[in-house]
């Protein structure tokens, strides 16, 4: 598996491209679509899901534009089903696997910076291979539920501090030592 980070619209979202065996993902494509589409063709790998961590515009700016040069499926949680404005293929619940390639990511439902909020888990293996970013054991997308810095904001709507701080004490039990987080916005970062 390989991880390329591109920072991509007004707020300087991270967008990951997740490939392996020719099969890619795209997890919060939040804007500059020609900028994504660049990259996925650099891949050679063939687009099958967009994953948006939460439905705030920010990180679901891309999704119609790709989704229709690629064919991609679109996935969210299905708490984001009320407060988004695009169509997804499929919503996605608490404990869901997600196959790319050989790989598995694993849904972890978050509320807290949304009702929707997720986190994809993931192994690394013997390919696994971070650009930008120092290799560690697992890994983590956090989408806007985890920095480097703390915790993601909850005043925007939907948002709940008490959701939140309970879908940290969640994480705290998934969190290792030397484990590799990818949030939705900022610096990848190392668990230590």
């Amino acid at each position: 598996m390989k991880i390329k980070l591109l920072v991509v619209g007004p707020l300087l979202t991270n967008c990951y491209l997740v490939f392996s065996k020719g099969q890619l993902l795209i997890i919060d494509p939040g804007g500059e679509e020609r900028k994504i589409l660049k990259e996925i063709a650099k891949t050679k790998a063939k687009p099958k899901y967009i994953i948006n961590t939460h439905g705030h515009w920010d990180h679901t700016l891309g999704n119609k534009i790709i989704k229709k040069i690629t064919d991609a499926k679109i996935l969210i949680h299905e708490a984001e089903k009320n407060f988004i404005g695009f169509k997804a293929d499929k919503f996605l619940k608490d404990g869901n696997k997600i196959k790319i390639g050989d790989s598995v990511l694993k849904i972890i439902h978050t509320p807290g910076h949304t009702k929707g909020s997720i986190c994809l888990l993931g192994e690394k293996d013997k390919s696994s291979s971070f650009a930008n970013a120092r290799q560690g054991k697992n890994f983590l997308f956090t989408g806007d539920t985890l920095f480097k810095d703390g915790p993601g904001r909850t005043d925007l709507p939907g948002g709940s501090e008490k959701d939140l701080e309970t879908s940290l004490e969640k994480l705290k039990k998934i969190l290792k030592s030397g484990m590799m987080i990818f949030p939705g916005h900022g610096e990848i970062f190392k668990i230590k």
